[in-house]
């Protein structure tokens, strides 16, 4: 059993949240145009579970890819470390919620998407570049 943490993230994602939600997915101001996803991760250590809205790359079939740039932050966001220790999580995307598998990509699965996640997201490149570690790419697989 997870418990929900009470205030899990700042202002600024909680307002993403709330307009997500109002709007059936659609967000306006930096985030207009992308399409955003909720994921449900429970914390790898505190058991809590936390919504944090990210960009995403629909890559039909019920799959969805996410990447932890973190902005061009030397470390992996919190995120990254729930999903690696429980890949099975909760995720809305538009008006529709559903469990999906997390997995992350290595080596050339990873190599062959990455170029086509950077010509769809510069910014991408730009925060790989900003940075020593390898930034991880996550295939969402929808499981119901």
């Amino acid at each position: 059993m997870t418990k929900p943490a009470p205030d899990d993230g700042s202002d600024y994602n909680a307002k993403i949240i709330k307009e997500f939600r109002a709007k059936q997915g659609r967000v306006g101001g930096p985030w207009a145009g992308t399409t955003l996803i909720l994921i449900y991760h429970i914390g790898a250590r505190s058991g809590v579970e936390r919504v944090t809205p990210l960009g995403c790359s629909p890559r039909g079939d019920g799959r969805f890819v996410i990447v932890a740039s973190s902005g061009e932050s030397p470390t992996h966001p919190e995120w990254y470390y729930n999903l690696k220790a429980n890949p099975r999580i909760t995720v809305e995307v538009g008006a529709q919620t559903f469990t999906v598998l997390a997995d992350e990509l290595a080596g050339a699965a990873r190599a062959g998407l990455w170029p086509k996640l950077v010509a769809e997201y510069p910014t991408l490149g730009e925060h790989q570049a900003k940075t020593t570690r390898q930034v991880p790419v996550f295939m969402l697989t929808r499981q119901d």
